[in-house]
């Protein structure tokens, strides 16, 4: 894991907390490509660095295993950027929007779900609201797995940023990690929400309740395996799915 600080040269770049930015990379693909663009969301409020724009993303170095042949395959962007040193220049694009948006409404609830990396974007919302848009009044509840502790990025820390809204009456975050992190297991989202059934099933009944979602593919069944039995079957968390999306208080990024 990295979180890596960059400090933008041209001086009218700005990239707010409910949007993403691009990393180009200089990479041969399969179709005769010569850069890889890979997208990553702001994991921390916009500032400045010497009076151009600094931008703090949140990076987990990965790999793959290819089912056919058995290889190990580099993830590009992301070796290339956990790779970097001080000092090194890389090529940035956008910013491009993200889904995720603070309601106009500061009495609607938020639930937010974060797996590994997914963390970054809901970080520098949650610092938005407190910090920026001030006064919250309904309930953020935000949820995030890991393989372990270690992983709790900016929860884990005596002094981390999200402990700072602990105090706060409206936020509130549980974690989920896995049972046993070197054999690779599932980590818990799903127990995690279903010990928060009562509180979820009322926030999910509430016509001013959003849901946003971050992380790899899998987390969606995850949640609807959890939101079904939390709400008794998978009609109503269906139903109430479909309501979310169509009324834009649903979205999810995932990577």
């Amino acid at each position: 894991m990295r979180e890596i600080i960059l400090e933008v040269k041209d001086s009218e770049f700005e990239c707010e907390v409910d949007q993403s930015f691009g990393v180009l990379v200089k990479a041969t693909g399969d179709f005769g490509n010569t850069f890889h663009h890979r997208l990553y969301s702001v994991a921390d409020l916009p500032s400045r660095i010497n009076g151009n724009p600094k931008i703090t993303m949140l990076v987990k170095r990965c790999s793959y295993i290819d089912d056919f042949n058995g290889e190990e395959y580099k993830g590009v962007a992301s070796n290339y950027l956990c790779d970097r040193k001080k000092g090194d220049e890389i090529t940035v694009t956008g910013p491009f929007q993200l889904p995720f948006r603070v309601p106009e409404d500061k009495t609607a609830n938020m639930i937010l779900i974060g797996m590994g990396t997914g963390i970054a974007p809901f970080r520098a919302f949650i610092k938005h609201i407190y910090k920026n848009v001030k006064d919250w009044e309904g309930k953020i509840r935000l949820f995030y797995g890991a393989r372990s502790g270690l992983e709790l990025l900016y929860l884990n820390d005596k002094d981390g940023d999200l402990t700072n809204y602990y105090d706060k009456d409206t936020f509130e975050a549980f974690h989920a990690l896995s049972k046993r992190p070197h054999w690779a297991d599932s980590i818990e989202l799903e127990k995690a929400l279903e010990e928060q059934t009562t509180e979820l099933k009322e926030l999910l009944s509430k016509s001013n309740t959003y849901v946003y979602v971050a992380g790899y593919a899998n987390i969606l069944n995850k949640l609807n395996t959890s939101f079904s039995k939390i709400l008794g079957s998978e009609e109503k968390w269906k139903l109430r799915k479909a309501e979310l999306i169509a009324g834009r208080k649903w979205a999810e990024i995932i990577f």
